[in-house]
């Protein structure tokens, strides 16, 4: 949080303004427990999260003592309802199918005074969304896409199966025959520490720009 205070001022000094929740896998809501008793004592922060992720923050400790002291203060969001969070941005939190063994998953779109954004971290394939993610990325202008992991040969000694991800691969293939305008929106995040594009300078990752993709990257900051 400090981090991001230092790129763009948070009107508190130490909490952002709101939170919007994924789900409720570890790497998306875990951070909460730090805005409690034990460490920040935070005072209404708002957390907005959809009916399950509300559900689950409000009956499960520790999260729910976050609830009771008032810590957190969760703002319901709905499917494809937008949150307005300024006169010049707002949000939509946008359903799509994972591994939802304690809330259900959204994805976001993000939209500023002059562009909008995509952002879905987690997704199990585009296959099984009822939504069309070519045709999405059509709609916007920056599209943050789920790359956890470039093959399935990344995970040795786990069925991949059992964790499931688009594939990086997959994805390019799925995306090639979209026009270079098309192609330099979708930009790849949420990296396991397996994945080489983690590293500029792998076969992969020179293959990925080559084909008119980008690489999310520490810092960056992009303009709504």
């Amino acid at each position: 949080m400090k981090f991001l205070n230092g790129l763009l001022p948070l009107s508190s000094e130490k909490t952002p303004d709101g939170i919007f929740i994924s789900h409720a896998h570890i790497g998306h809501y875990a951070g909460l427990m730090f805005l409690g008793r034990e460490a920040m004592n935070s005072k209404a922060v708002p957390v907005y999260a959809m009916p399950k992720m509300k559900n689950f923050l409000e009956n499960n400790g520790p999260w729910s003592q976050l609830v009771s002291l008032k810590n957190i203060q969760i703002k319901p969001l709905s499917e494809g309802k937008w949150e307005s969070i300024s006169p010049s941005l707002r949000v939509k939190p946008i359903v799509v199918p994972h591994r939802d063994e304690f809330s259900e998953t959204i994805g976001f779109i993000i939209e500023g005074p002059h562009k909008k954004l995509l952002f879905i971290p987690d997704i199990d394939k585009w296959e099984k969304w009822k939504t069309d993610i070519v045709s999405l990325i059509k709609e916007v202008d920056h599209a943050l896409i789920d790359g956890t992991f470039y093959s399935a040969a990344e995970v040795g000694n786990r069925n991949i199966a059992e964790i499931p991800h688009p594939l990086v691969q997959e994805s390019m293939r799925r995306f090639d025959s979209l026009p270079a305008k098309e192609k330099e929106k979708i930009m790849f995040i949420h990296f396991n520490h397996t994945n080489p594009l983690l590293n500029e300078h792998s076969e992969e990752a020179k293959l990925l720009k080559s084909k008119g993709f980008r690489i999310a990257e520490i810092n960056l900051q992009i303009n709504l």
